[in-house]
Order: structure tokens, then sequence, then C-alpha cells
């Protein structure tokens, strides 16, 4: 499977110095303490405060939509990884929980939140659309997970693809996390437990 990088994790795996000073990594620790004060975030300003110019930022970071979906991604990564070492079980359940926790604790997360109703069709386009590498990197992390489980032989191989299904999970999540841009309706736990019901059934377990 191939995996999803941003201009800006390319950028970031390069050594080289630029003559500025500034590095990608200045630019997006910049961007993420101006994302998680609540305020817009402007490529202009940043790269004047970076002393760049704006040429050279958008090389580093893409765009402003591909730059929200790296600091969106940092925050939900490690959420994702406790959550995987924390969560007991195997197979169908250990699937299921570790879904129905991720998602429950982003329903909550308040930069999140914020960022909704900063601009609700723009976080949603940058959510879960190819505006930003944000949705396929989920959709990445969480076939892996299922493919792990089932290469250790904890889970049944899906009558469709493995892709497919993490696809699938994730959609069901992010109609349940952004239901008040999509429909209008605050999102709520007990809709996140109907999905994890949901998932269940797809990944083989009873209901």
């Amino acid at each position: 499977m191939a995996v999803t990088h941003s201009p800006l994790q390319r950028e970031l795996q390069k050594t080289r110095k630029r003559s500025s000073g500034a590095t990608p990594a200045d630019a997006f620790s910049r961007a993420r303490r101006i994302w998680l004060k609540g305020d817009r975030l402007h490529l202009a300003d940043l790269a004047e405060d970076l002393g760049i110019g704006r040429a050279t930022l958008f090389r580093w970071v893409g765009n402003k939509d591909l730059l929200l979906g790296d600091i969106l991604w940092s925050l939900y990564a490690p959420i994702r990884a406790s959550v995987v070492a924390s969560t007991p079980g195997t197979g169908v359940d250990f699937v299921v929980e570790v879904y129905r926790r991720i998602t429950i604790e982003l329903v909550s997360a308040k930069p999140l939140r914020d960022f909704i109703k900063q601009d609700p069709e723009h976080a949603l386009r940058v959510l879960t659309s190819s505006a930003s590498t944000m949705h396929s990197r989920v959709v990445e992390a969480n076939t892996l997970m299922i493919q792990d489980q089932i290469d250790k032989g904890y889970l049944k191989k899906p009558p469709m693809r493995v892709e497919s299904l993490s696809y699938f999970m994730v959609r069901l999540a992010e109609s349940c996390l952004y239901s008040d841009v999509i429909i209008g309706r605050e999102p709520n736990i007990e809709e996140v437990e109907e999905a994890c019901l949901a998932v269940k059934i797809l990944l083989g377990g009873k209901p």
C-alpha cells in the first residue's frame, strides 16, 4: 500500500539548512501554535514571520489545506498510538474498541471542535477530502491495524478489500464526528455506539 506523504513531510525529511535559517520544521511549529490558539492561519503572514518568501513556504507546505492536514495529523497520531497501545484484546473486539475510543475522544476534542465552528465548510473539506492528506492517512492507519490483526490470525480476511473496509469505517466515524456540519445535528455518543455496532458487523462479528 502506498504511503501518503504531504509536501511538508517530504521537506522535513531533508536535512539541508536554508540560507534564511528558517526550516520546514520551523514553519510547521509556528503554524501549529497559531492554529492551537484558535487564530486563523494566513500563509503570507507566516512567511513574513519566518523571514522567507511565500514561494519558499508554498514549496515546503504545499498549500494552506495541506498544512492544516499536517497539523491535524500531528494531533491525531499520538491519540491513535496511545489508544492502540492501551486497548486490550485481539481481533474484532480489539479493532472495534480502538475505533470507539478514538472516535469518542475526538467528539470532545476542543481544538477540533473550535476549528469546525470557525469555518465549517472549509474544516470539513480539510478533514474529509483530498484537499489535505488527513483523511487518507487515517484510512491508511486503520488499514494497517486491520491487516495486522489478519496477519496474526486474530481476524478473518473480509470478503471485500481491506482498504475498502477501512475506508467505510472511517467514513462512518466522520459522519458521527462532523454531523453538526453535514446535517446540523450535534455529535453524540449514542451515534458513535451505533457506528461501532456497524463496524463490528462489517468485521464479521456478531451484533
